[in-house]
């Protein structure tokens, strides 16, 4: 077990990167934070987080950056709330490259595309999710975590997206009153998923779905499944299912790593975590729960286990 000094001098370098993530960092100002000498300071963060203090600070800043080249619905003028798109030069000084060269060379071999290209796609890259080591350890003496041969998480990369859905329906079979996949198939069985398989007009693949509360009847479940289908579908209904309006919304998207399919409950608990810690105002959005479905895919190892969680923008200050 890491020593609290040491768990606590790591945090401090960690929150001086957040706190500090638009302006230069040395090495020096990370030790001050720690309290330790610099050589110090740098062991002991790769022995906690498993990257160099600067791999850590560069994968969070590029992270933040191809957000930020998304954004620009998040950056509407003043004069009339149309949408400015920032310019590569300027993304890459907000997050301390010197040079538009240095920056796209950076983005390119962290995501595969260069800045322009993935802004030009409209496309979605594998955003650096961060442990925060204090969080890990007080839950570890808590013991909501067992420790591990090597106890500290690896930080995980996570791809990330927020993508549009047009107003559209949903056709799903109610439960009772089950809150997650094993009480609703103990209640409905475990034969929906193909019954919503054989649906040809589909949009989508069947999703396990949390519903608002504007969307839950009486005596009936928050956790349904179903599939989604086009605002105008008039096609065959299952026996013992339902079609529901669903409204246009946003939703953020998460993708966690390829998995072991033995091991899908630890990657579907690994996925919460990381949902549950991230804050979506980072990034120009926050969570809208009432206006749409939270849903989840079936956890398939090649691909990762995904999900998906309502956001709206952020009002502007």
């Amino acid at each position: 077990m890491e020593h609290p000094d040491t768990i606590r001098a790591v945090q401090r370098m960690q929150d001086y990167m957040e706190t500090h993530i638009g302006e230069p960092i040395t090495l020096a100002d990370l030790a001050r934070a720690a309290g330790y000498s610099q050589w110090h300071s740098a062991r002991i963060f790769k022995s906690l987080v498993g990257k160099s203090p600067f791999e850590y600070l560069r994968a969070l800043r590029l992270s933040r950056a191809a957000v930020q080249l998304r954004c620009a619905a998040c950056n509407a003028d003043a004069d009339g709330g149309r949408a400015r798109t920032p310019r590569v030069m300027d993304v890459a000084l907000d997050f301390v490259f010197d040079s538009h060269e240095g920056f796209t060379r950076a983005f390119s071999r962290q995501f595969g595309l260069s800045p322009r290209e993935f802004r030009r796609r409209a496309g979605s890259v594998e955003l650096f999710m961060p442990h925060r080591v204090r969080d890990y350890y007080i839950q570890l003496q808590r013991g909501e975590i067992q420790m591990a041969a090597n106890p500290v998480p690896k930080a995980k990369t996570v791809f990330v997206q927020v993508v549009e859905r047009p107003a559209r329906k949903a056709i799903i079979k109610r439960g009772i009153k089950a809150t997650h996949y094993f009480e609703y198939c103990e209640e409905v069985g475990c034969d929906v998923w193909e019954v919503l398989s054989g649906i040809e007009q589909a949009l989508h693949e069947p999703a396990g779905m949390w519903l608002p509360p504007s969307m839950i009847r009486p005596g009936t479940s928050k956790y349904v499944q179903g599939v989604e289908v086009s605002a105008d579908y008039n096609g065959p209904v299952p026996d013992g299912f339902e079609v529901i309006e669903l409204p246009a919304c946003k939703i953020m998207v998460f993708q966690g790593e390829p998995f072991k399919d033995e091991d899908f409950s630890e990657a579907i608990g690994d996925l919460w975590e990381t949902i549950n810690r991230y804050d979506p105002q980072v990034y120009g959005f926050e969570w809208a729960d009432d206006d749409a479905p939270r849903f989840q895919l079936a956890p398939l190892g090649y691909r990762g286990y995904i999900e998906g969680r309502p956001v709206r923008q952020c009002a502007r200050a």
